[in-house]
């Protein structure tokens, strides 16, 4: 045993020697790799963008130049947003996984015991581009650390045809739920109804769910992040009108759609109105030959885009947030810090700003008054996102227990159950007990 671990030094003494003695031709005689020549790979994982052009962007522009510039490799996976944060999961259990994930609105939070610390780069670009908005430092911080990059905040508006609403006599879009269930009514008897999930997924339902509970005056807790108090006489109104608006004027059939299938229906002409980000304009200006309206004119210009109504306690919006988390399980945490550097500098975050047309609105107000928003008038009311939104948890704090409650999709079930046939005071009933489950 000792002669053969004797022979295995030398052995191995020798293909050094003759890789330093004879450089490439060595290291091939030796059929090893030094390990100063092994190259790192960054794994990021993201959502599979509903801007198509910006992930052919990533990988044939973006990515390659990152490798050049950095010399890493780049992994670049993406998947659909509800299957992010099984992915963060998984890689925190097993210890191993992508170097940064990307995170939606307070997955932060929830796992900020498993991420590292990214308050230089986020101080960093704020200070760059005139201050990151309240919103995204809400999210991404805990006054601390910054467990995420702050990356974009996507914009909910409701997006809609202009001339169907116009054959039921309302020249814009309804400003108030009474408004908006007698429009939705009315188009529903012509086989043009409002769509809207209120199922399980990320984007979609609460960010219909949330704004449309605060502006009835509801809310999940207090100021102190402690006290539940949504079994009020305002969230059991909200969840009563809720009832008669499912029946009355919307698809009925969107309790089981997810953040797809709301644009599948409206590009397939099926419904009038839906919640979105501003995916479904783009895709008709990218196939104008293929979205026409009945008249053979291009879909895209007869859709509009508004907020969501005001109800008796005012108009909200809720937007979701993304950023970048870089997983304390990394084995190359420099290397994804310098790559999140590199995604961050001004001139390759505007190929991705400029890529999504308006989809994602950026964290910092710089980009607020960029001359992209002025391009299209159709795309202007996204441009304050980021600045407007209301974090989930509202009175409290968007911390780790306000993103488990919106993970178990409690508010948005709270009014599932009701257009299903539970008594409005039951479903609310049910949602305190959820929500005291999370808060205490």
């Amino acid at each position: 045993m000792a002669h053969t671990k004797r022979r295995s030094v030398i052995k191995l003494a020798g293909s050094a020697a003759a890789v330093a003695s004879t450089g490439m031709a060595g290291i091939l005689a030796s059929g090893r790799t030094p390990a100063f020549a092994q190259q790192k790979t960054v794994h990021w994982l993201k959502w599979v963008d509903f801007v198509p052009a910006t992930d052919q962007m990533f990988n044939k522009e973006m990515m390659p130049a990152a490798e050049k510039a950095l010399g890493i490799k780049i992994k670049l996976e993406t998947v659909n947003g509800n299957d992010l944060q099984p992915r963060i999961t998984s890689g925190i259990q097993s210890g191993a996984g992508p170097d940064i994930i990307m995170s939606f609105n307070s997955y932060t939070h929830l796992y900020a015991n498993s991420v590292v610390d990214l308050s230089d780069l986020a101080e960093d670009v704020g200070k760059r581009e005139g201050g990151l908005y309240k919103y995204a430092r809400a999210i991404c911080s805990d006054g601390k650390m910054f467990m995420g990059m702050p990356w974009a905040v996507i914009g909910g508006m409701i997006a809609y045809r202009k001339s169907w609403l116009d054959e039921v006599g309302a020249t814009k879009f309804p400003d108030t739920w009474e408004g908006y269930r007698d429009v939705a009514k009315k188009l529903k008897a012509k086989g043009r109804p409002f769509g809207q999930t209120l199922g399980h997924t990320f984007g979609d339902a609460p960010g219909f769910t949330y704004p449309y509970l605060w502006s009835w005056g509801g809310k999940e807790v207090e100021a102190d992040g402690k006290t539940v108090v949504i079994n009020t006489k305002d969230t059991v109104e909200s969840v009563k009108f809720m009832q008669g608006l499912w029946k009355d004027g919307m698809d009925e059939g969107g309790l089981a759609w997810d953040d797809t299938n709301n644009n599948r229906a409206f590009l397939s002409q099926t419904i009038s109105a839906t919640l979105n980000g501003a995916s479904i304009y783009i895709e008709t200006l990218r196939k104008p030959d293929q979205y026409q309206t009945a008249s053979g004119k291009p879909m895209n210009t007869d859709i509009l885009h508004a907020p969501l109504p005001k109800g008796p306690a005012g108009q909200f919006g809720f937007h979701l947030l993304q950023s970048n988390m870089i997983m304390k399980y990394s084995k190359n945490q420099d290397a994804a810090k310098e790559f999140l550097k590199y995604l961050h500098t001004e001139a390759n975050y505007r190929k991705f700003f400029e890529s999504q047309k308006g989809f994602a609105t950026p964290c910092t107000a710089k980009w607020e008054t960029d001359k992209l928003w002025d391009v299209d008038p159709v795309m202007t009311p996204y441009k304050v996102a980021a600045k407007l939104g209301q974090a989930p948890g509202f009175a409290g704090p968007p911390n780790a227990k306000a993103q488990e409650g919106l993970s178990k999709y409690i508010i948005t079930d709270m009014y599932a159950k009701a257009v299903q046939g539970m008594p409005a005071e039951e479903a609310v009933k049910w949602a305190e007990t959820e929500l005291k489950k999370v808060y205490t």
